[in-house]
C-alpha cells in the first residue's frame, strides 16, 4: 500500500469551482447520502450515454476468483476515510466516531467549511487530527492512495459513486457507498470483476436493510412463519417536491435534474435490499428480469408553477421522470417482488416493505400482520407481538443514536464488528449490483413499453448455492 499523504490538502487557492460545490450537497429520506449534479454530469451519467449497451443478459469472463464468503482481514482498530461530507456525510461521520475500535483517518470535500466541520467532530471525540482533502473534485484519489486507510466510505453525488469505488479498490481499500452503487450496467460488472480482482469488498452500505422491522421479518422468514415465499414489495416513496425546489436545502438543482434525463426507478436499493434478503437472492434464488411502467411526469412541473417565481432556473427544465415508477422483479423460483419509486407527487414517507407467503403477510406503514394459525378471522394481528423475532443487533443495542429510527448506526456497528473481527460482510458486491440494477433496467423498460429486461447474474451461476447473509448469528467478541 502507498504511503500516507501530506496532512493537509486544503490548498485552493481558486476557491471551491460550482461543480465541487455541487459535490457535497445534502441528502433526503432515508439513508440517501447524495451530493450535487450539474446538467452535464447527469447526461453523462444517463444510462443511454454510453452509447449501446450489451445485452443485460450477458456475462463476461471472469477476471478473478468469487468473492463470495470471502472475510474481512481482522484487526483491533478499523482506520477509515470518508468521501463526501454534506447532509449524509456530515452526520454519518458521527455514527463511526460513536463505535469503539474506529478511527477516521483522513475527510475529503471540495468544500472547506464542510470538511472543517467533521475534522472538529473528530477531535472533538478524542482522536488525532485527520487529514483533509479539499483541493478539488478529484482530491478523494490522494486520500485513497493512503497507506494507513482500511475503509473508504463515500456519500456523494450518484454519478461520482462508480469512480470513487474503484479508485478505493485500485489503491488497495475496502469501500462502501450511499446508494446506488453506479449508474450503468458495464459500470456494475467493472465493480463486480475489479472487486475479484483486487480483493477488496465493495459494498452498498444500505440502511434500511438494518431497519429494526426488517430484520424482524427477516428473522421470521428464515424460520418459516410466512411457509413458502411467494411475493414481495419495496418502494421509495417520499414527497421530495419542496426540498427539490428548495436552493438552501440542495446546493444547485442536482436531485431535480435527474427527473429531466431517466425515467425508470431512480432510487430502488432501499425497496429491494430487504425484500432481497427475505427471499435470500444471491443466497439460493435469483432476480432474473424486470419489468417497468410509469405515469406521466406531472408532478414537478405542477409544484414549480404554483410555488416558483418565473424568473427561476428551473423553468428551463422538463421533466420526463414517471412521478411513480411501478417495476415487477421475478426470480428464479417464480417469486415476484413489486419496487415503486415516487418523489414527486402528496404521499406519506412509504417504503411498503411487505412479504407474503403460503401462510400469510406482512405489510409496513403502518405495520401489520396476518400469519395463520396465529389469525384466522380476516382481521390484521399486532406485529408488536411478534417481538422475540427481533435480530440480536436490536436486542443488544434497543435505543441505537443516531437517524432513521437507528438503522444507521446498526449499519455501522455491523460494518466495524465484520472488519475487526474478520467476518464475511453481510451483504457483497453481487448484492450491490443486483439492488442497483434496477435503474438502467427499469428506464429501458418504460421505454419499451414495459418490455421485460434481464437482470445479469453477478454471481455467474453462485447464486444456486445456499449461503449465510444478513440473518448471521451473533459472533463471539
Amino acid at each position: 500500500m502507498n504511503e500516507a499523504q501530506p496532512q493537509n490538502h486544503d490548498h485552493n487557492e481558486a476557491g471551491p469551482s460550482r461543480r465541487s460545490v455541487l459535490w457535497t450537497a445534502g441528502a433526503a429520506g432515508a439513508g440517501l447520502g447524495l451530493g450535487g449534479l450539474t446538467a452535464g454530469q447527469a447526461a453523462a451519467a444517463a444510462p443511454e450515454a454510453a452509447g449501446p449497451a450489451p445485452a443485460a443478459a450477458t456475462t463476461p469472463e471472469a477476471k478473478g476468483k468469487t468473492m463470495i464468503g470471502v472475510p474481512f482481514e481482522q484487526r483491533s482498530t478499523v482506520r477509515v476515510g470518508i468521501i463526501g461530507l454534506g447532509n449524509r456525510g456530515g452526520s454519518m461521520i458521527d455514527l463511526f466516531l460513536a463505535v469503539p475500535g474506529v478511527r477516521v483517518v483522513a475527510l475529503c470535500d471540495p468544500v472547506k467549511e464542510k470538511t472543517a466541520k467533521a475534522a472538529k467532530k473528530v477531535t472533538n471525540a478524542g482522536q488525532p487530527a485527520p487529514a483533509v482533502y479539499t483541493n478539488g473534485d478529484h482530491d478523494f484519489e490522494n486520500l485513497c492512495k493512503r497507506g494507513d486507510i482500511d475503509f473508504v466510505y463515500a456519500a456523494t453525488p450518484w454519478d461520482w459513486h462508480f469512480e470513487m469505488a474503484r479508485t478505493a479498490m485500485l489503491n488497495g481499500k475496502h469501500v462502501g457507498v450511499e446508494c446506488p452503487l453506479a449508474l450503468r450496467l458495464d459500470q456494475l460488472w467493472e465493480l463486480v470483476d475489479l472487486s475479484e480482482r483486487t480483493r477488496r469488498h465493495c459494498m452498498q452500505l444500505e440502511n434500511c436493510c438494518y431497519g429494526k422491522n426488517e430484520m424482524r421479518v427477516l428473522r421470521m422468514a428464515h424460520a418459516g412463519l410466512f411457509g413458502d415465499l411467494l411475493h414481495g414489495a419495496g418502494a421509495y416513496i417520499h414527497d421530495l417536491r419542496g426540498l427539490m425546489f428548495d436552493p438552501k436545502y440542495y446546493e444547485g438543482p442536482w436531485r431535480r435534474l435527474w427527473h429531466t434525463r431517466l425515467r425508470g426507478d431512480l432510487y430502488p436499493n432501499h425497496g429491494f435490499g430487504p425484500v432481497a434478503n427475505y427471499m435470500d437472492i444471491n443466497r439460493g434464488d435469483r432476480a432474473v428480469r424486470i419489468s417497468s411502467v410509469g405515469t406521466p411526469a406531472l408532478g414537478l412541473a405542477a409544484y414549480r408553477k404554483e410555488h416558483m417565481p418565473a424568473n427561476d432556473p428551473s423553468w428551463k427544465e422538463s421533466y420526463i421522470e414517471s412521478d411513480r415508477t411501478i417495476s415487477l422483479v421475478q426470480t428464479a423460483k417464480g417469486r415476484v417482488i413489486r419496487l415503486e419509486h415516487d418523489v414527486s407527487t402528496p404521499h406519506p414517507y412509504s417504503r411498503i416493505n411487505s412479504l407474503g407467503g403460503t401462510k400469510g403477510l406482512f405489510e409496513d406503514y403502518p405495520e401489520r400482520i396476518y400469519l395463520e394459525p396465529d389469525q384466522n378471522n380476516d382481521e390484521w394481528g399486532d406485529f408488536s407481538k411478534y417481538a422475540e423475532w427481533d435480530h440480536w443487533l436490536w436486542k443488544e443495542h434497543a435505543n441505537p443514536p443516531g437517524g432513521h429510527g437507528g438503522m444507521d448506526y446498526m449499519l455501522v456497528f455491523r460494518l466495524i464488528q465484520c472488519i475487526r473481527l474478520g467476518l464475511v460482510p453481510d451483504f457483497d458486491v453481487y448484492d450491490a449490483a443486483t439492488w442497483t440494477a434496477p435503474v438502467p433496467l427499469s428506464d429501458r423498460s418504460i421505454k419499451a413499453n414495459g418490455a421485460p429486461q434481464e437482470i445479469p447474474d453477478f454471481t455467474r451461476g453462485l447464486w444456486k448455492k445456499a449461503r449465510p447473509g444478513m440473518d448471521s448469528p451473533k459472533p463471539q467478541e
